[in-house]
């Protein structure tokens, strides 16, 4: 009876407190790998190749530890991004509100699993074989229940609370993190078609997903960061399944050439900018709207300065997540300013550029051409400065 007991309390292993909190910051940890590194970057958006033998490996570990089948994950995230922040968005909080999807993540996922029209239409590349259509997805429950037997017999009584973590921890990094805080709160570097934000500091915990923005700028790159203080633990661990052969990337963000001896607008110069659009209006943000309006600031009265700096964000975000507040305010700030309505006006000028889809690539370089001289007539330095810059964009080369 007494080893009967003591097999309870302690299992197999019998391990400490600190050492079940580690082994079970371990084990969740896998799954975050599994879900970064194979269910995303891979399955989702196929940035990578990866081995058989470690796709199959990550296809066991989320079968036992989450349930979720690599079909429903995929076509949900794929229709995410295909509707993001819109009514068919499986779970934008700008839509459903940050509340319901913090509590109600993983109901929004499996309604959604069940929409066969959303794994038809975006579940297509995933796994068909007999273990998926036999096991995998027909006994989802039968992975979890292993895996708490497992638990159990390996940590004793304990095991139950790593097993209830493990259960809890994609609902909570995924549904609630990532889902949720990340399309409401945090920083952009980019101002991409969504709400979408990089939440700090998370990158040990969620293996780089936190960098949200990031990836919805550039949703096909296998790294995630693009910033000097951002980590992506997700890029490290493919870097190391690259390093076993296990893993080869085939998508990364195109990272701006700038020819410091180009000075004229060309046809390659409208290819980088149509490439590297989201960096050019990042760099316009950091060296136009940031100095002149710190600038513009400095010079206005007491009266004005708190419009200043309800209004600082507004220069350069995207109107369609304006409130009336917020349009209102902006209008205020350029009405009272003409110098921040200037850089406010070329901003928008930059952007439709791009937009044009309709017109010719000589319809665009004219006006590109015309931006420019306007641009250095304007007498602002920031903004001369700017175009130097813009003149020697140059096209990425393919990776190899």
């Amino acid at each position: 009876m007494n080893d009967v007991l003591n097999f309870l309390s302690g299992g197999l292993l019998s391990p400490g407190p600190w050492t079940l909190v580690l082994i079970t910051l371990a084990l969740t940890h896998v799954t975050i790998v599994s879900v970064t590194v194979y269910l995303h970057r891979y399955s989702a958006h196929r940035a990578l190749d990866l081995h058989p033998a470690l796709k199959h490996f990550f296809r066991f570990w989320l079968w036992m530890t989450t349930g979720m089948g690599t079909r429903a994950w995929t076509a949900i995230h794929r229709k995410h991004h295909a509707r993001c922040d819109g009514e068919e968005d499986p779970h934008s909080p700008q839509v459903l509100g940050l509340r319901k999807v913090l509590r109600e993540g993983a109901e929004l996922y499996q309604a959604e699993a069940v929409n066969q029209e959303t794994l038809d239409k975006y579940g297509g590349g995933c796994p068909d074989d007999w273990l998926e259509r036999n096991l995998y997805q027909k006994y989802s429950v039968l992975g979890i229940t292993l895996m708490g037997l497992i638990n159990v017999a390996l940590f004793g009584v304990a095991g139950i609370t790593v097993w209830a973590v493990q259960m809890m921890w994609i609902p909570i990094t995924a549904a609630g993190i990532i889902n949720g805080i990340g399309h409401y709160w945090g920083y952009r570097n980019f101002e991409c078609s969504d709400a979408s934000r990089n939440v700090l500091p998370w990158g040990i915990l969620i293996g780089g997903e936190e960098l949200h923005n990031n990836h919805h700028t550039y949703p096909n790159s296998a790294k995630l960061s693009v910033r000097r203080f951002e980590f992506d633990l997700g890029w490290a661990w493919i870097r190391t399944f690259e390093v076993l052969r296990l893993a080869k990337v085939k998508k990364v963000a195109p990272k701006p050439v700038v020819a410091r001896d180009k000075h004229t607008v060309d046809l390659d110069t409208l290819r980088a900018l149509v490439q590297h659009r989201f960096q050019v209006m990042a760099h316009y943000r950091r060296e136009v709207i940031k100095p002149v309006f710190e600038q513009e600031k400095a010079r206005a009265c007491d009266a004005t300065r708190g419009l200043y700096n309800r209004a600082a964000a507004l220069l350069h975000r995207d109107q369609r997540f304006f409130k009336v507040r917020h349009t209102k305010r902006l209008s205020t700030l350029t009405e009272h300013n003409a110098t921040l309505a200037t850089i406010y006006d070329y901003r928008l000028r930059l952007q439709e550029i791009w937009s044009q889809t309709s017109h010719s690539s000589a319809e665009m370089l004219d006006s590109l051409a015309q931006w420019c001289r306007d641009a250095e007539a304007s007498g602002i330095h920031a903004l001369q400065d700017f175009v130097r810059t813009l003149k020697g964009y140059r096209v990425t080369p393919a990776r190899a």
